[in-house]
């Protein structure tokens, strides 16, 4: 587990680092550097949960559980604000990052579900993750 942590949270990594050189190329440049700096960050998140993955006593089960969630949610945080960043979408739940920018209401779908189940994945997967400790 401690691998797959380490090796998704460096791919994460460095996608967050080539989406910063497409900042300013989306059409809205401020969302793309938000999945930008999302992408970094999870990325991190992931290489330090690989290093605190020695200290958590789950069940395999509950194990593979927790890294599935806490995973999509990183990837999903970065695919969100990256659509949302080219399409102008993402209003509902970023107002300030998606400013005048307006999209479909199908990409506002998908950028909203994205959003609203990375959220809840992550908070379900890092409390797994805290009653391991």
């Amino acid at each position: 587990m401690q691998t797959a942590l380490f090796t998704l949270g460096l791919v994460l990594f460095l996608l967050g680092l080539l989406t910063g050189f497409a900042v300013p190329a989306l059409k809205n440049p401020r969302m793309a550097l938000s999945s930008h700096l999302e992408a970094v960050l999870n990325g991190m998140f992931l290489v330090l949960l690989g290093l605190l993955w020695p200290h958590v006593d789950l069940p395999h089960a509950w194990a593979v559980t927790a890294v599935a969630l806490i995973v999509y949610s990183g990837y999903a945080n970065w695919v969100a604000a990256l659509l949302a960043a080219a399409w102008g979408a993402g209003r509902k739940f970023a107002p300030i990052a998606t400013g005048d920018h307006e999209a479909s209401a199908v990409k506002e779908g998908v950028v909203s579900v994205l959003l609203v189940t990375l959220a809840l994945t992550m908070v379900v997967g890092v409390g797994i993750v805290i009653a391991g400790l």
